[in-house]
C-alpha cells in the first residue's frame, strides 16, 4: 500500500581528509562554488549510495532489484520487462495499455524506480517515465572547504623503461581536512499513490540506507565519512501540513569558535526547534 504521508528529512555528514565527491571537470578534485568556496556533492552521488547499499542489503529479494547499475544496457532491462508480462516487443510503445503495463512491472520490481524515478522512454520497448516520489537536493558544506592536492609515490613503475631507470612514479590526490555537509530531501506521497506505489516499508529503508550508506563505501579517496544527523518530518496528510523550507529551518548548525576552521564535528553545535506546525511531527533517526 502506498504511503499516505508527505514527509521531509534533513541530513548531516561528514568528511575528514578524503574527497567526498570528485570533480571529472576538475581533475577529480572535490566539488566547489568558485564564488563562495563552499563545497557541494551532487544528488547523483549519494543517490548512488543508496543503491549500493539497498543492493546489499536485499540482494536477490523480489522487488528490491536496481535498475541503474553498470550490469546490463537499460533498454535490455526494459524488453525484459515486456517479456516478464507477455507483451509484443519491439513495437516502440505504440500501445499505451502495454506501456503502462510494463511500467507498473518496472515499479514492482526496482526499488530505486519506486523510489527515484526513471525516465524509461528508450529503445524498442519504453516503459514510460516515472516522476520519483523521493527527491535529494544537493549537498553543501557548511563552512568554505579548503581543497589541498597532495603528492604521493609508488614504488611499482608502468613502463619497462622506468622500471630500469628506476625513475619513481608521481601522482597526485586532492583531499578536504574536514567538511560537514547538509542536505534536504523530499517525499511526495502524492506521487508515490499516482504512479510508484512506494510503500511505508520502503520508507523504512530508505532510512536505514542513509543512516548506513557510507559505511559500505569506505575507501581511501573518499577518507573518513559519517552520517551524523537525520531530522524526519512527517506530516499528518498527503498533501503536507506547511512548506518544507519552514521545515528545514528547525535545524540550524552553528560553528562554536568563529573564524576557527573546523576539523570535527564536535567543533558545530546542532540546534532542533523541536517546535512544529499543526499536523507535523519531528522524527530523529539519528
Amino acid at each position: 500500500m502506498a504511503i499516505k504521508n508527505r514527509y521531509d528529512f534533513v541530513m548531516l555528514f561528514d568528511v575528514e581528509n578524503g574527497n567526498p565527491n570528485g570533480d571529472p571537470d576538475a581533475g577529480n578534485a572535490p566539488r566547489v562554488d568558485a564564488e563562495t568556496g563552499y563545497g557541494y556533492i551532487t544528488d547523483v552521488c549519494l543517490k548512488r549510495k543508496i543503491r549500493n547499499y539497498v543492493e546489499l542489503c536485499k540482494e536477490g529479494e523480489a522487488g528490491y532489484q536496481i535498475l541503474v547499475k553498470p550490469d546490463k544496457a537499460l533498454n535490455t532491462k526494459f524488453t525484459e520487462a515486456y517479456e516478464a508480462e507477455g507483451l509484443k516487443t519491439k513495437n516502440k510503445g505504440k500501445n499505451p495499455d502495454e506501456v503502462k503495463r510494463a511500467r507498473d512491472y518496472m515499479c514492482r520490481n526496482y526499488y530505486d524506480v519506486r523510489m527515484f524515478g526513471a525516465v524509461m522512454s528508450t529503445g524498442d520497448d519504453p516503459c514510460g517515465i516515472v516522476r520519483g516520489p523521493v527527491q535529494i537536493n544537493f549537498a553543501r558544506s557548511l563552512s568554505p572547504i579548503n581543497i589541498q592536492d597532495v603528492t604521493i609515490t609508488r614504488q611499482a613503475r608502468t613502463t619497462e623503461g622506468r622500471q630500469e631507470s628506476g625513475e619513481t612514479e608521481m601522482g597526485r590526490k586532492s583531499m578536504i581536512p574536514y567538511a560537514l555537509y547538509r542536505a534536504e530531501g523530499y517525499v511526495s506521497a502524492a506521487l508515490a499513490n499516482k504512479v510508484s506505489d512506494l510503500s511505508e516499508e520502503d520508507l523504512e529503508l530508505l532510512w536505514a540506507a542513509i543512516i548506513n550508506m557510507f559505511e559500505h563505501d569506505h575507501s581511501a579517496a573518499r577518507g573518513k565519512m559519517c552520517m551524523r544527523r537525520l531530522y524526519v518530518f512527517r506530516h499528518d496528510s498527503v498533501l503536507g501540513n506547511c512548506p518544507s523550507h519552514f521545515l528545514f529551518d528547525k535545524v540550524q548548525t552553528e560553528l562554536k569558535e568563529k573564524g576557527m576552521p573546523p576539523r570535527a564535528f564536535s567543533d558545530y553545535e546542532v540546534k532542533l526547534d523541536d517546535q512544529m506546525p499543526d499536523g507535523v511531527e519531528v522524527l530523529i533517526k539519528l
